[in-house]
């Protein structure tokens, strides 16, 4: 999987590209019919190989969906870092926000991959 492409892309656009999974899979698997959730979870850490997160964390398997490939050390990205942080403090039942993360239902989904925050 050389996703040089991809890096490149993100680097000349400020830190953050959308792409959709059909572009991904170009790079990633060509000669694959479909994504599976365990080729998405191999993109995803080639990915972060090359300094590079995704918006969702969980890849979509459905090639007509897009994401947000972001840098991890641009401002954008660290951003990311600190909401999957919170996310996941959310999940353990201890919230760093004093519950104010009901007021964003979509952060576990997004960060996590899991069903909304209660």
């Amino acid at each position: 999987m050389d996703f040089t492409v991809i890096a490149n892309a993100v680097e000349v656009d400020a830190g953050v590209k959308r792409v959709s999974m059909r572009f991904i899979k170009k790079y990633a698997a060509p000669e694959r019919v479909r994504l599976s959730s365990e080729l998405c979870e191999k993109i995803s850490d080639a990915l972060h190989e090359h300094g590079l997160v995704t918006v969702p964390r969980t890849l979509p398997t459905s090639e007509n969906d897009w994401v947000y490939v972001i840098g991890k050390d641009s401002p954008l990205g660290q951003a990311v870092g600190i909401a999957a942080t919170v996310a996941s403090f959310a999940q353990l039942g201890v919230s760093s926000l004093g519950g104010l993360e009901s007021n964003f239902p979509g952060l576990q989904e997004l960060f996590l991959g899991g069903p909304p925050l209660k």
